[in-house]
C-alpha cells in the first residue's frame, strides 16, 4: 500500500510562493508519472502539473510559466514550485500517480491565496 503525505500549503499573498512536497512511502517514483492535482469545494480534483519518468514536465494552461514539478527519486518525493501566486490557486492540493489506478489519496495540504 502506497501512502503520500503532502505538505508545504499555508497562507500566501497574490504574488508570492510557496512549495509543496509530497512523501512517497514507496521508493517507486522513478517507475511513474507523478502529478499534482488540486481540489476547490464542490469541484473536482483535477492535475495542474506532471512529470514522467524521464522528467518531462507537462502544465495546465492556468499555471504555466508559474508552478514548477520537480521530483527527487532517491528521496521518494515529489515537488511544487508554486510562484506569482494568484487567489484563484486557492485549493488543497494532493499528489498521485498521474495514471489510473490511482493509489489512495493523502490528505492534502491547503494553499489559500489571499491578501
Amino acid at each position: 500500500q502506497v501512502q503520500l503525505v503532502e505538505s508545504g500549503g499555508g497562507l500566501a499573498q497574490p504574488g508570492g510562493s510557496l512549495r509543496l512536497s509530497c512523501t512517497v512511502s514507496k521508493n517507486i517514483i522513478r517507475a511513474y508519472d507523478m502529478s499534482w492535482y488540486r481540489q476547490t469545494p464542490g469541484e473536482q480534483r483535477e492535475p495542474v502539473a506532471t512529470i514522467t519518468t524521464g522528467g518531462a514536465t507537462h502544465y495546465e494552461d492556468s499555471v504555466k510559466g508559474r508552478f514548477t514539478i520537480a521530483k527527487d527519486n532517491a528521496k521518494n518525493m515529489v515537488y511544487l514550485q508554486m510562484d506569482s501566486l494568484r487567489p484563484e490557486d486557492t485549493a488543497v492540493y494532493y499528489c498521485n500517480r498521474y495514471r489510473e489506478p490511482k493509489w489512495s489519496w493523502g490528505q492534502g495540504t491547503q494553499v489559500t491565496v489571499s491578501s
